[in-house]
């Protein structure tokens, strides 16, 4: 059997898909298992009710089953539960009312399976305002999560970016934060390519003075911060910042173009892993870390290296649209029953790039059964008035 894929040139190609399903590797964790070696979260992405009467202006409506059942395939496989960031489209068609819903259900769907999870405080229920209007939004946020029992991620504010005068609003607005939290939160550094409301963040377009921005709010708070999480597809520089935190404070990766490397690391240390590619990669990517805890660095590489190609495609340039190619391989893959996304963000890529993301991850092996996966495909480039 063969399908055929339109290329970026407008044209048609024939490809054969795989027709041998993946098979579990053995050994897959209980719910909640933890990996030894490192600390392992994927951001989850939402999923859409496709019968709900919305525009791209309503706000979300959510399928929560079908987004729970989501985070339970995640946590199964070992990996922790990053929820309520980027890839569940903050910011991008889920408002602050259906991000707030969304933490207080997976919170008590991790507690009722062992899950580890971690979810975002922000401040979009506001689009501006005064430092103390961010800051008291800050802190709702931070409340919902905490009362969730969940870990908490301060994500990065666009209100913030646009209203700070300079990096002595970022320390003051953070310090506050860090000094009222229950628990260590999670920083999380989103650079323009993710967000383009947060250019300057920390304080400064230059990206050194940035760092020390960020590495002064952690230096005045460390029993506070759990970790920093860059997401700023530079693995050079998330390597130099990573050297220069503090004994007991992680990194997390976020960069969806380097993290076999940058969570292998070297000699002098290694970043843990938040990742919005890890909502597609799930299995695999538990199956390789699960490589890295018995000490096999090598068997890591060449179960993971292989993605990269699949990720650098899936966040192309604009790169806030990864979201779209995440959720057709969810899609295709039988986790959830549509191709639609809150915000109509199905749209937000072209057919060629979504032909291109099966056929990298078909050749993967992402699909737990290849022949729904092609007979999905088919029906989407039919729709679309590719022959087949």
């Amino acid at each position: 059997m063969t399908i055929r894929l339109p290329d970026s040139q407008g044209n048609l190609r024939t490809y054969e898909p795989r027709t041998d399903p993946v098979v579990p590797a053995p050994g897959t964790p209980a719910p909640g298992a933890l990996f030894t070696s490192r600390t392992v979260f994927s951001a989850a992405h939402v999923v859409a009710d496709p019968f709900a009467d919305v525009s791209p202006d309503s706000p979300a409506a959510v399928d929560w089953d079908a987004t729970l059942a989501f985070r339970r395939h995640l946590w199964s496989h070992g990996l922790g539960v990053a929820e309520a960031m980027d890839t569940a489209q903050r910011g991008m068609g889920l408002e602050w009312a259906g991000a707030a819903e969304l933490i207080r259900r997976s919170g008590a769907e991790a507690r009722s399976c062992g899950g580890r999870i971690v979810c975002g405080a922000g401040t979009d229920q506001i689009t501006g305002g005064t430092l103390a209007e961010i800051r008291a939004a800050y802190e709702e946020q931070l409340a919902v999560v905490e009362e969730a029992g969940a870990q908490a991620v301060l994500m990065a504010s666009r209100a913030l970016a646009a209203t700070a005068r300079g990096p002595e609003d970022y320390l003051e607005i953070y310090g506050h934060l860090l000094r009222q939290a229950a628990e260590p939160v999670i920083l999380h550094w989103l650079g323009p390519m993710f967000d383009p409301a947060l250019e300057g963040y920390w304080g400064s377009p230059d990206l050194d003075a940035a760092t020390g921005t960020l590495l002064e709010v952690v230096a005045e708070h460390p029993d506070k911060v759990d970790g920093v999480k860059v997401s700023l597809l530079d693995a050079g520089r998330e390597t130099g910042l990573r050297r220069r935190l503090p004994p007991g404070v992680r990194c997390y990766t976020g960069d969806d173009f380097h993290y076999p490397e940058l969570i292998a690391g070297d000699d002098q240390g290694f970043s843990h892993a938040l990742l919005g590619v890890f909502d597609p990669l799930g299995p695999l990517a538990a199956q390789a870390v699960r490589l890295l805890d018995a000490g096999d660095v090598p068997g890591f590489r060449r179960l993971l290296d292989p993605t990269v190609e699949l990720s650098r495609h899936l966040f192309v340039p604009p790169t806030r649209f990864y979201k779209t190619g995440v959720v057709l391989l969810a899609w295709l893959a039988g986790h959830q029953s549509h191709f639609t996304m809150v915000g109509g963000l199905q749209s937000a890529r072209s057919l060629p790039h979504l032909a291109r993301a099966y056929e990298l991850a078909d050749r993967l092996g992402l699909f737990p059964d290849p022949k729904p996966a092609e007979e999905r495909m088919k029906n989407l480039l039919a729709l679309h008035g590719v022959p087949q």
